[in-house]
């Protein structure tokens, strides 16, 4: 079997911390599964009735679980204590226009118990920090709203 590798270098890795390794079989319509074991889902089509998540889904909490690290890191560096029952609500649209599908992302964050001044200090820091953030910023819309 022949192999063809297609690459796209940005920045340089300089220490890899973790590799999360996934097989997908199917698609939208299949399923996924870790090497671990840890991770062992169906999959389906956003909209469709079938039993599975999506990807988009799973993109959404993948952000809103790595936002909450980057803002208790922050928040941390900032001697600010991160409250107990901090959130986030992801939403991650799937989309079209003239050049093809897209996604687009909300994401609403919930500080309670935080100044507005803290908060959005924070947020703003986390979104500077998150894998995730950098790796979506300047390739899709991104909203972030901050509620305390």
């Amino acid at each position: 079997m022949e192999t063809n590798v297609i690459t796209s270098a940005v920045i340089e890795v300089k220490q890899v911390l973790y590799t999360g390794k996934v097989h997908i079989a199917g698609g939208r319509d299949g399923s996924a599964k870790s090497t671990d074991g840890r991770l062992d889902i169906a999959l389906s089509s956003p909209g469709s009735k079938g039993a599975g998540t999506n990807p988009e889904q799973l993109f959404a909490a993948g952000w809103s679980a790595c936002f909450i690290g980057a803002m208790r890191h922050n928040a941390s560096a900032k001697k600010v204590a991160l409250p107990e029952n901090t959130t986030v609500d992801a939403e991650v649209d799937l989309g079209t226009n003239e050049n093809g599908f897209l996604l687009q992302a909300r994401l609403h964050v919930n500080l309670p118990g935080l100044s507005a001044d803290e908060a959005k200090a924070i947020v703003e820091a986390a979104h500077n920090t998150c894998p995730y953030s950098k790796a979506t910023r300047g390739n899709i819309n991104i909203t972030i709203s901050v509620a305390v």
